[in-house]
């Protein structure tokens, strides 16, 4: 089921999306519902890229420690400079 979005704009922007869209062959409404769509994917790219990062991550066998113990560690060797 399609929903319709309603989006107001100021005089200025809507002229500029007027010929924009002129110069694409397409109507303001295509041009938003490409933006639209452009956006989302972009944001699911987004997300997905992440997620596979942090999945790459859980692969590896990084020391790790806790987080005060590190933060401590660190304190200390700046102490020593």
């Amino acid at each position: 089921m399609k929903k319709r979005v309603q989006v107001t704009v100021g005089e200025e922007e809507y002229r500029q999306l007027q010929r924009m869209a002129r110069g694409r062959g397409m109507t303001v409404a295509e041009l938003a519902r490409q933006a639209i769509h452009d956006a989302l994917e972009v944001h699911s790219k987004s997300v997905e890229a992440k997620l596979r990062a942090v999945a790459e991550a859980y692969t590896h066998q990084h020391p790790t420690a806790d987080i005060d113990d590190m933060l401590r560690e660190i304190e200390e060797g700046r102490n020593l400079a």
